[in-house]
């Protein structure tokens, strides 16, 4: 089924070519294949299968057409599916035909892009399905490879997750070295006027968000009346006292649960009533999905 929110934008495409241009850069250094121009003929013409080895959600197909525009445009490249849909071993994923010498040069790019966008997806894939029933909503975080969070987003949204703020441009997130500056500054430790002052200084519309990792700056920060409260690392029997507490006094705050959540532990965070769940290992410790480019036709 075609995920209705996903939706490869300019800023996607743009992120896409930058990195392609360096990938390309790295790989041939304005040299060119040494081994392909050995071996190769340029009248050479061949059809190739990009099949999935394994189970998962694919993600970041749209790059393939821009790897091989790139290198030339004489190669097509015809995805199979969307992204966002969930394959299984030995599925076709998309074709490219044309020069063989292009194909060659660009398998690689074009697999470490795709593989690791659907290693994000299938990661993220999981976690949604280990939350099914619940209301917790799955997110990123800003751990991400520079260069990539834009591609990296995009894969959680392909894998059925949500997207948290994208920079520290568009979104008002207080941390515990935010907190200690601001109270030396001021002379203040009241998480409330905290959050006043951030909502006061922050452009209208803009989300505030505060982290928590006691449930006494919990009752604090909550006097305050923020958007959204990051519960870090606490276990799950402070995660349903804090849900209690905020349906009692602040029904409106959204309540975020993460730190070191994992596959086997998600469910029973899920189950306190929490709305948010933040995970960033959805993009800094994924496994590369496998994917092969398999010869259907060479001449």
């Amino acid at each position: 089924m075609k995920n209705s929110r996903l939706e490869f934008t300019a800023a996607n495409r743009g992120a896409a070519a930058r990195l392609i241009d360096l990938a390309l850069q790295e790989d041939l250094a304005g040299v060119g294949d040494l081994t392909c121009n050995s071996l190769i003929g340029e009248a050479d013409r061949a059809e190739v299968l990009v099949v999935a080895r394994e189970a998962g959600i694919i993600a970041g197909l749209t790059i393939g057409e821009l790897v091989f525009a790139k290198i030339d445009p004489l190669v097509g490249w015809v995805p199979e599916i969307s992204d966002g849909t969930l394959v299984e071993p030995g599925q076709i994923v998309a074709r490219a035909a044309g020069p063989l010498r292009g194909i060659l040069i660009g398998e690689r790019t074009t697999l470490n892009f795709v593989g690791h966008l659907s290693g994000v997806a299938s990661l993220t894939q999981e976690f949604v399905k280990a939350t099914s029933g619940t209301a917790a909503t799955i997110l990123d975080t800003r751990k991400t490879l520079p260069g990539w969070r834009s591609l990296a987003k995009y894969a959680v949204r392909a894998g059925g997750g949500t997207n948290h703020r994208m920079g520290l441009f568009d979104g008002v997130l207080v941390k515990d070295n935010h907190i200690a500056s601001w109270s030396r500054q001021v002379g203040n430790s009241r998480l409330a006027a905290a959050v006043r002052q951030a909502r006061s200084e922050s452009p209208p519309g803009v989300s505030v968000e505060f982290e928590v990792d006691t449930l006494e700056q919990f009752r604090d920060v909550l006097e305050g009346r923020p958007d959204i409260v990051l519960l870090d690392n606490m276990p799950t029997d402070q995660l349903r006292e804090a849900v209690r507490l905020r349906n009692e006094t602040a029904p409106h705050v959204l309540l975020e649960a993460s730190g070191g959540i994992t596959l086997q532990t998600i469910r029973a965070i899920a189950e306190t009533g929490v709305e948010r769940i933040s995970i960033g290992a959805l993009t800094h410790s994924v496994r590369c999905f496998d994917l092969g480019f398999d010869f259907h036709h060479i001449g």
